[in-house]
């Protein structure tokens, strides 16, 4: 098989390897809002590129590799969609570094955010005094999210995947036992709710509906 024949079949390959990745896991690898899309995205790309120019790695064997790691994201994509444990062990979990304009070093440095990272990011927030901070939020992704206390209007979702937020208890001054009496009193269970809010003292639900 001529060089330029190899290369472009193993090109093929991974092109369409990934069109099917980015299609059945959704779109999230796009913007990557988790560890696994982007460990997806790094090892993806350095297998096609590390491959494709190695004549002594045929198609077929390169199709191989292409299949175990696809079967590879797609096992700890549902797992970490199933199980909150293996989710936090690989995803982590979000990280409140400050609270009503107090900075907690430790939760910042255990993160890797330096004194520098964190004015820097609070300087592109547009945000220049931490008294106007209610609280700030370090995201899976690495990013800061920030919540000041002029913004009186936000709703935080209590339930996500079928797991109530702590955090967001916190926000929305209400216990667990009362999200679950709400939700009991609407007939579901907590693994049927893909998203839920608390508005006007009730429980919002959206559920999952048919699957």
């Amino acid at each position: 098989m001529s060089f330029y024949l190899n290369t472009f079949l193993k090109l093929l390959m991974g092109f369409i390897t990934m069109i099917i990745q980015i299609n059945l896991l959704g779109k999230s690898n796009l913007a990557p809002s988790n560890v696994i899309d982007q460990i997806q995205n790094f090892v993806l790309g350095g297998i096609i590129g590390g491959v494709l120019y190695n004549q002594e790695i045929s198609v077929i064997q390169f199709l191989i590799v292409l299949i175990i790691w696809t079967l590879v994201v797609f096992t700890t994509k549902f797992l970490t969609n199933h199980n909150s444990l293996i989710k936090q062990f690989v995803d982590g979990k979000p990280t409140v570094i400050i609270s009503k304009g107090q900075v907690f070093p430790h939760q910042a440095v255990r993160n890797g955010l330096s004194a520098h990272d964190l004015a820097f990011k609070l300087r592109q927030a547009g945000v220049n005094d931490l008294n106007e901070i209610d609280r700030a939020i370090w995201e899976q992704n690495g990013q800061l999210t920030l919540t000041l206390k002029t913004d009186s209007e936000l709703q935080f979702p209590v339930i996500m995947d079928g797991e109530v937020d702590q955090l967001a208890l916190e926000y929305t001054q209400k216990t667990e036992d009362w999200i679950l009496n709400q939700v009991e009193k609407q007939n579901l269970n907590l693994s049927d709710i893909y998203i839920a809010y608390v508005e006007d003292d009730h429980l919002k639900v959206c559920t999952y509906g048919k699957r």
